[in-house]
Formats: structure tokens, sequence, C-alpha cells
């Protein structure tokens, strides 16, 4: 699915529809992963990217499966990879592992208590970001899972990402 992401933006630039500089990518869970992997496997493709409760680490993604999905492991191993059997082929896409690729700013937003996705695998995301200089927000709220709830987080995050688009996408 990342390389038919891929292929639509250049499509669309080829076709002249987008403007190659003026390029974002923004997703909220599974898109959030999708955002980070675009950043990290395509680092020239985006002007900057929103990352928005993604998971960035395929292996600690597996291997954390909180008890309430533990139900889903088979079905999770079979869509996404086995740890066991794959570990290969998932970190080569986790994007985590292929942060010093990232090029664009990157907005990272996540609940404190998200029990998927974890704040040590983003932590190590940003501090590889920053000493790559990337230029990187993250967004972290205390008392929030998966998704915000509380409305000033929410509110405060679509401030800051239209804030961050409007500076990251103007023309120069």
């Amino acid at each position: 699915m990342q390389n038919d992401l891929t292929e639509a933006v250049q499509h669309l630039i080829k076709k002249g529809v987008v403007n190659p500089k003026r390029v974002a990518i923004y997703g909220a869970g599974y898109g959030g992963y999708a955002a980070l992997a675009g950043l990290a496997f395509t680092p020239d493709l985006y002007a900057c990217g929103i990352d928005y409760s993604g998971i960035s680490n395929l292996m600690t993604y597996l291997e954390t499966i909180p008890p309430n999905l533990e139900s889903q492991r088979g079905m999770m191993y079979t869509m996404i990879g086995d740890p066991n059997k794959d570990r290969e082929m998932l970190m080569k896409y986790s994007p985590a592992l292929h942060a010093a690729d990232i090029k664009a700013p990157v907005i990272i937003a996540q609940g404190a208590n998200d029990p998927r996705v974890t704040l040590s695998e983003l932590d190590q995301m940003v501090e590889v970001l920053n000493k790559s200089r990337v230029h990187v927000e993250y967004l972290v709220k205390e008392g929030e899972g998966h998704r915000f709830k509380v409305d000033a987080n929410r509110f405060e995050f679509y401030l800051t990402m239209e804030k961050f688009l409007k500076e990251h996408l103007a023309l120069k």
C-alpha cells in the first residue's frame, strides 16, 4: 500500500496537478505509520509530514499487544508479520529504524497512555530526528490514549497542524 501512495503522488506531480514542493503526508493510526513510512522511505517526495498515533516500529507494535487485543494476535501476525519469523522484514519496514533518512519537517502527536504505540519508540525516533537536525514538533498529551478525547488537546493539535502546514507548504 505504501508503494501505491508513493505512485499516486508521483503521478499527480507528473500530470502537473500537484506542486512537488508542496506535498504533505498526514495520517492517524495506520495512516500515521504511512506518513512516517513516506517520510522515511521516500524522503525527497514530501515537504512535511504529520503522524498522529501512528505505529513507528512494527516489531514493538507486535511484541506489545495489550491483553484486550490478544485474541487478534494471530490475525495481526498474518496481516503484518510474525516477529519470530519475519523479523528482518518488519525491521526493514519500521520507520523508527530509518528515522535518520527523514529530511522533511514532521509533527508527531501522541497520547502518553496509548497502549498500542509506545512513547519509548517515539522518543527514540524524535531523538534521531533532532540529531539529524530535522524540524520535529513532538506533541505528547498526558491522560490521552490512542486518540485525543479532550477537546482542548484536539484543538491544540489541529491549530499546531494548521500553523505547521502553512509554514512548510508556503511557496518560497
